[in-house]
């Protein structure tokens, strides 16, 4: 295979609670994750001169080898001894920075890539080991699907898939330094938490109302704090019907749930034309098909 055409998926966590701090500053965290159908497009071509390569739609991303895509790369082709060098193109459509994985998808596509391209034979474990060492999210982004992630996220348990549901997605015109929000969370008194186990019995029952009374995420009260209009954006995304709207990860972005992609499209429109509005897409929840145990 000469070249690949990968479409890495975005991630929404329907649960994230920080637990705790480790010793090596690390956070503990219980989250339940999600893919999203919206994705970027990652090209990858093998090259005889050796050398890797990459361009983006997006000027201000770096494409040498602070980039994960890159560094994924580099990670398989060390491994293996592979001297090809390989073109990349990405075109970024996952909001940047925005608390949807975004370089950590793509980094997992990136190693599913060269797999693929070099038939270096990984199975989907080796390429989450491999993956961790890149980023904690990146195992995740190989597995896919609905999954509880412990740990600092790299533990990982799959879950049944949840009900089909359109969603809407809007990322205000800035971004949120993950540092920073956990910095000021280390710093709070009173922290809540969500019910990840009342959301996980959810998942299990298939009952969208249910999971959506459940999710719940301890970031979002610190990056709003920063960043007033991120509330704003969940609730009027409710008030235009959204049976739930929050901020994924550490933030900005936030997304909604609704009853049909009629709805979604409807209250899309009312954000495009805001000044404070960067990135706006309806799309839905991307599931898995695997065999998972109901009674964990």
């Amino acid at each position: 295979m000469e070249k690949i055409v990968l479409r890495p998926l975005a991630k929404i966590n329907l649960g994230l609670d920080v637990v705790g701090k480790r010793e090596d500053g690390y956070h503990e965290v219980r989250m339940v994750m999600q893919t999203l159908a919206l994705h970027d497009r990652l090209v990858m071509e093998k090259m005889a001169d050796g050398a890797v390569t990459m361009k983006t739609n997006l000027p201000y991303l770096p494409t040498g080898r602070t980039n994960l895509v890159v560094q994924a790369v580099e990670l398989l082709r060390e491994e293996f001894g592979i001297s090809e060098g390989i073109r990349i193109n990405l075109k970024k459509v996952i909001p940047v920075a925005g608390g949807m994985a975004g370089g950590s998808t793509d980094a997992a596509a990136a190693l599913y890539g060269m797999n693929r391209m070099f038939s270096l034979g990984l199975s989907k474990k080796q390429l989450m080991e491999l993956g961790v060492k890149l980023g904690a999210d990146v195992p995740y982004c190989i597995m896919r699907g609905t999954a509880l992630a412990e740990g600092i996220g790299e533990k990982l348990t799959p879950l049944c898939s949840v009900p089909q549901v359109a969603v809407l997605v809007v990322k205000p015109a800035f971004s949120v330094s993950t540092a920073k929000v956990y910095e000021a969370f280390d710093q709070m008194e009173d922290v809540q938490h969500p019910d990840i186990d009342g959301l996980l019995d959810a998942i299990r029952e298939k009952d969208l109302r249910k999971i959506c009374q459940n999710m719940g995420n301890n970031l979002a009260d610190v990056t709003k704090s920063m960043y007033p209009v991120i509330g704003d954006i969940e609730k009027k995304m409710e008030e235009l019907g959204a049976m739930k709207a929050m901020m994924s990860g550490s933030g900005p972005t936030v997304f909604g749930f609704f009853e049909n992609q009629e709805q979604a499209n409807g209250a899309k429109e009312e954000f495009l034309h805001r000044k404070n509005i960067s990135q706006v897409y309806v799309t839905s929840v991307y599931n898995v098909k695997r065999e998972v145990r109901q009674n964990g």
